[in-house]
């Protein structure tokens, strides 16, 4: 602070202003870090992580009008929803946000695929936002596979409908209703032609809800959509629109699968044999890089079929990789063994690499975790 000849001569001044001064300091210590700035994706099948976990997701399928996203701290919300589709056929997009794979994509550190039948509990919360002058519905997807994988389209499709707005009805015709997670929905089974769905819809809008997505897996297996040995493979929370869609919203979203060995009371702690450690090397250049990986198993046990999480920072993109499988090129990526490497036994590691480009400035990830536990970085 620059300070006159006439502040100069006057102490009491002086001090206010460095009372000022102090009380600002002050303040600006006591505030915390700056919250993170959205990210706006308009990109047709953009994606970014929040929460370090979940994966929000452009997915603009069935028009050729801009649609663009604004993934926030907890949610996203759709921030351009241009154009419309007839309302007796599918959905223009569906913006959403998930944990799991879907189409070669997963969510950092997930536990899906995950066998149904070893799955306790996997609770959920969600809350959306609405508007008026759109049509469309709020879905909840859960999938479903006799196999765990994680590209393509799974078998079974469960969805959810918190809400509709317009003129608008789920695939197929409506066969019942039910009682589940002490609600009560129409029930509508049918096809796309590529999968199966069933769907629950709530016969007045939900705006916010905390509930077990097994219940609804129950169902579908009760009505032989799915078995006990197939996997779980993604849970989803978004919109449909068919018209318009400007300001509709996930404000929160949240999942958690419970599977053998876990304590359902406290679905966030790790196996406690489980320890990892990840060492990150890179070869960086001018637009590109390479990075060498070795997870080590720090842990009692040997640890089979891993599968290591971990979130490029924006602009990096994968162009090839070598001794692992990853499941995407940007964004959220899950890398998973080959025949060669997938069991890691305790004090020992086992290493993957590949080879990208970026824009900007070039940055590291900054966490990893393994099968859903979190590593140290070397």
């Amino acid at each position: 602070m620059r300070l006159s000849p006439h502040r100069l001569r006057t102490p009491r001044a002086l001090l206010g202003a460095l009372l000022t001064v102090l009380a600002t300091a002050a303040a600006l210590l006591t505030a915390g870090p700056p919250a993170r700035a959205d990210t706006l994706i308009c990109d047709q099948y953009g994606t970014t992580v929040i929460q370090g976990r979940y994966v929000v997701q452009n997915n603009r399928w069935g028009t050729a009008a801009t649609q663009c996203v604004t993934a926030t701290d907890t949610g996203f919300r759709v921030t351009q929803a241009d154009g419309s589709v007839p309302t007796n056929g599918a959905p223009k997009s569906y913006p959403s946000v998930f944990n799991g794979c879907h189409y070669t994509t997963c969510s950092p550190g997930t536990n899906l695929p995950a066998q149904v039948s070893g799955v306790s509990s996997a609770p959920s919360s969600i809350s959306y936002g609405y508007v008026g002058d759109a049509v469309y519905n709020a879905s909840y997807d859960i999938w479903l596979d006799p196999t765990p994988r994680t590209d393509g389209v799974n078998r079974t499709e469960i969805m959810i409908w918190f809400n509709r707005v317009g003129p608008v009805q789920p695939i197929g015709s409506q066969t019942g209703t039910a009682t589940v997670g002490g609600r009560s929905w129409e029930v509508w089974t049918g096809s796309n032609g590529a999968n199966d769905v069933i769907s629950f819809v709530a016969p007045s809008a939900i705006a916010e809800w905390s509930f077990d997505v097994m219940d609804f897996v129950d169902q579908a297996v009760a009505r032989g959509l799915a078995q006990p040995s197939w996997y779980l493979t993604s849970v989803q929370a978004g919109f449909e629109p068919w018209q318009n869609g400007a300001g509709l919203a996930v404000n929160s979203f949240s999942s958690t699968v419970n599977t053998g060995g876990t304590d359902p009371g406290d679905p966030g702690d790790p196996d406690p044999a489980a320890s990892c450690r990840v060492a990150y090397d890179t070869n960086v250049w001018q637009g590109g890089y390479t990075a060498n990986v070795t997870l080590h198993n720090t842990g009692s046990a040997p640890v089979d079929g891993w599968r290591l999480g971990f979130a490029l920072p924006s602009g990096q993109r994968i162009t090839g990789a070598w001794n692992a499988t990853l499941s995407g090129d940007s964004g959220a990526v899950v890398a998973s063994p080959v025949a060669h490497n997938a069991r890691i036994a305790p004090g020992t590691s086992q290493s993957f690499g590949f080879q990208g480009t970026y824009s900007g400035t070039f940055a590291e990830p900054a966490a990893f975790t393994l099968n859903g536990t979190a590593c140290t970085v070397a």
